[in-house]
């Protein structure tokens, strides 16, 4: 196994946007990686998941065994929208973990928080990055915090909220925060940092502020975009009156960012978020950071050629709903819709097909009610249909408004809704076949309600699953027994 003798390093947050660059860094770099997850199954989809040593909980359990060992123990855990006390809980994370890492002797602490002058009045957001900082710090474990402000890479939050803003409109009805100076980095650049800081001894603990080469305004950032995509320069008209909660849900419509989530990072743009004092990014790295437009022209590229290795909608995050593993979900009401086709193929071609499901391809039948539930989803602040799908499905993944949390080949496809609802949703296919050469599909929708909101919302959408779930089982069947002839 790489990295046998060498001192461990423990990453949490492994299967978010910024861990999963993480790890197969240190791995290639020779050391020694322990994850800790909430949900290993998510594991699957990474091609290190074999070389790193797994353990299963959150930062709300017991971490003895986590940091048993370790030398160095890396911070990437984020709470953002976990309800209205979402900073509240980063706190209480953030001392667990401080806590167990003093117990366990670890010998460093590698945290990556937020840009933004102490002394400003920062959003939320920044405030609790900051907070959480101090708090690492005051374990009496050397620590160091490095301060980054918007991440340019395929797949990260910033970038896809940058790309879908300048890709689908041309002109712009612009806040003020469109005018507020940043200075953004790549993503290569945070993660050959975070792994200098893991594994270099003479990195220096404290806090570090970090930034790529360029300052730019947020619209600055939008042209710059538009020239390297190839697209015509847009046009922006400010409209002073935009509120951040406003402009949230315009991004949240736009773009595949949910609205809670858009909001934090909305508020965020309000501050300046430049490096204060000297600038010691070069030094830390060893070498000039990457330009913007460099690291522009990189995530368009990687974006262009497939999927992304990690990509924002990758972590927990609470907007996204719960997990069906969640205990407060276990027992209770089920509500279901089960229909079953028998089609003529094998169960690997109809479970092709059932994992072909989703994006260009579609849901066979009633896509403008699909449509128009994407739409409403994305006015309540949910993720909408805009995400679209990998081209070849892993656990973890989104598909449109749903994410993969189930995929045992060739049996059984799991997707959980994570548009806005009340309560848990589930969409599952079971291929089953039927001894004949034939192959049984089995499609079950399921909601846990919350409350009587739950189950009224149940009654009223039940007459349009008779319009779209009948068509998406027989497109299903269609697509499995031979070619698509949609019209």
């Amino acid at each position: 196994m790489p990295g046998d003798g060498s001192p461990t390093v423990l990453v949490t947050g492994s299967t978010g946007y910024v861990g999963g660059r993480l790890v197969p860094a240190l791995l290639e770099d020779a050391a020694r990686v322990r994850v800790l997850v909430r949900s290993p199954g998510k594991l699957a989809r990474a091609e290190w998941a074999d070389r790193v040593d797994v353990v299963s909980g959150g930062l709300d359990g017991d971490l003895a065994g986590a940091m048993d060992g370790v030398s160095v123990a890396v911070y990437l855990v984020h709470s953002i929208g976990e309800g209205r006390a979402w900073a509240d809980v980063e706190r209480r994370h953030a001392e667990r973990f401080a806590e167990a890492a003093r117990a366990a002797h670890v010998a460093r602490i590698v945290y990556l928080g937020g840009l933004g002058r102490d002394d400003d009045q920062l959003s939320d957001h920044l405030t609790s990055r900051h907070e959480v900082g101090k708090v690492l710090a005051a374990s009496g474990v050397p620590t160091v915090e490095l301060r980054a402000g918007v991440v340019i890479g395929s797949g990260s939050a910033s970038f896809e909220m940058l790309r879908y803003l300048v890709d689908a409109l041309p002109v712009m009805v612009t806040p003020r925060w469109v005018n507020t100076r940043c200075q953004p980095i790549s993503i290569a650049d945070v993660r050959d940092l975070l792994v200098r800081a893991c594994r270099d001894e003479t990195f220096p603990t404290g806090v570090h502020e970090i930034g790529g080469a360029d300052v730019l305004t947020y619209a600055a950032m939008m042209q710059h975009y538009a020239r390297r995509a190839g697209l015509r320069r847009r046009r922006l008209i400010p409209v002073p009156l935009l509120t951040p909660r406003l402009s949230s849900h315009w991004v949240g419509l736009v773009t595949p960012v949910p609205a809670p989530l858009a909001r934090e990072l909305v508020e965020s743009l309000i501050n300046e978020v430049v490096v204060t004092g000297e600038d010691v990014t070069s030094a830390l790295l060893g070498r000039a950071p990457v330009a913007f437009d460099d690291a522009v022209a990189r995530a368009l590229e990687v974006t262009r050629g497939g999927q992304p290795p990690t990509a924002f909608t990758d972590a927990d995050f609470a907007v996204f709903s719960a997990q069906r593993t969640d205990p407060d979900w276990a027992g209770g009401t089920v509500l279901r819709d089960v229909r079953t086709i028998t089609v003529d193929a094998s169960p690997e071609r109809v479970f092709a097909a059932v994992c072909g499901v989703g994006g260009s391809t579609g849901w066979y039948s009633g896509e403008w009610l699909w449509s128009l539930r994407g739409l409403l989803d994305s006015l309540l602040g949910g993720p909408g249909m805009r995400r679209g799908r990998p081209s070849r499905l892993r656990i973890g993944d989104p598909v449109d408004f749903w994410r993969v949390e189930v995929l045992d080949e060739p049996r059984r496809l799991v997707l959980r809704a994570e548009m806005r609802l009340p309560g848990v949703a589930h969409l599952t296919f079971e291929v089953t076949p039927d001894g004949s050469g034939r192959t049984a599909l089995t499609q079950t929708a399921t909601l846990r309600p919350r409350g009587l909101a739950g189950r009224l919302y149940w009654y009223a959408v039940a007459p349009f699953h008779r319009f779209v779930f009948p068509g998406l089982l027989t497109g299903l069947g269609r697509a499995a027994a031979g070619p698509d002839d949609r019209s």
